[in-house]
């Protein structure tokens, strides 16, 4: 038991833990508000967006691509809705064509990266650009806003004692997520697409299908998390979203998620987002300004990537190196096993 515990503890999902642990304590230390349970329920619902993107994002990155378009994915839904709303379109009607084109950009993605083979950076960045500047088009230098009663509290009133309708979403997204990445077939695809492309083809995966199926997950959860943005803020601009994806990607590297696609867990995500929202929560508390965090979350995206990369090699180069101290016992013994 003491040797289950040491090795998961050794992890990345332990560190992870261990860290959350500390940034909790310091917190508790340096803002005596934040155990209160309107800022724990103000930590999920000011970020419930990017958490909800995040594990969409998890299934791209997995699968050995990368998706920079979500943020403008969900910025161009909020201006779809809110212009629709303008117009005297009937509310349902407008959340229905948001979802749409959410679903629109995806397999739009989707068609150049899986059917003609481009790289999903070049195709997303494009994307990014794209789609952020189609809802500048649309709505130019305007804010739209005058969302009917019950939209707006969908998004800023508590649904079920004090959670709004979106962490309720988030925490039901959480589930299903989980489940499928980690106990599905569909989810065994997308672990043999990014481990090798070609292996999972010759495997008799249908590449391109699996592909479509992660970018338009990708695009219509973003679009999702648009409209909950939409209703959450009572308004919409063009830049609604704008450097998200930011965001969404160091969290789900910093959750043990390899750029290069199949290895990762959902835990590993959860907890790296938690990390986050807690990390983001106390700086605010604490009074740090806004590009001071976003400073914080670039300097942990670039070490989320360093770091398993530079302990990947030393664990090489002692595999290797017949010079190199021999490993302790406790790790032959699990290394044997």
């Amino acid at each position: 038991m003491a040797r289950e515990l040491r090795r998961r503890l050794l992890s990345w999902e332990g560190l992870l833990f261990v860290m959350l642990v500390i940034v909790i304590g310091l917190n508790t230390a340096i803002a005596p508000g934040y155990l209160t349970a309107q800022n724990q329920v103000n930590l999920f619902e000011l970020g419930v967006e990017k958490a909800i993107m995040v594990l969409a994002m998890t299934f791209v990155i997995v699968s050995g691509e990368i998706d920079l378009s979500v943020a403008s994915i969900l910025g161009l839904t909020a201006v779809v809705v809110a212009t629709m709303n303008e117009g005297h379109a009937p509310m349902e009607v407008a959340i229905v064509a948001g979802l749409a084109v959410g679903l629109a950009c995806g397999l739009f993605n989707g068609f150049w990266i899986a059917v003609v083979g481009l790289p999903s950076l070049a195709v997303t960045l494009a994307g990014l650009i794209g789609f952020r500047g189609l809802a500048r088009i649309i709505i130019e230098d305007r804010s739209i806003g005058g969302f009917p009663d019950w939209f707006d509290q969908l998004g800023q009133q508590p649904l079920v004692g004090p959670f709004p309708a979106a962490l309720i979403l988030l925490a039901a997204w959480i589930v299903v997520a989980t489940i499928l990445l980690g106990s599905s077939g569909f989810g065994r695809y997308v672990y043999v697409l990014g481990s090798s492309a070609p292996v999972a083809r010759f495997s008799g995966v249908r590449v391109v299908r699996v592909r479509m199926v992660v970018f338009a997950i990708s695009a219509v959860v973003a679009a999702v998390a648009g409209i909950l943005l939409a209703a959450r803020l009572g308004a919409v601009r063009g830049s609604t979203g704008e450097g998200f994806e930011l965001d969404i990607i160091t969290i789900v590297l910093l959750g043990g998620v390899s750029i290069f696609g199949g290895t990762g867990t959902m835990t590993g995500v959860i907890l790296s987002l938690l990390l986050i929202l807690n990390i983001r929560n106390g700086l605010g508390l604490a009074n740090v300004t806004g590009n001071t965090q976003t400073g914080v979350v670039g300097a942990l995206l670039i070490l989320s990537v360093l770091v398993p990369n530079v302990v990947a090699s030393i664990r090489a180069r002692r595999r290797h190196d017949p010079d190199a101290a021999p490993p302790l016992p406790a790790m032959q013994t699990d290394e044997a096993a």
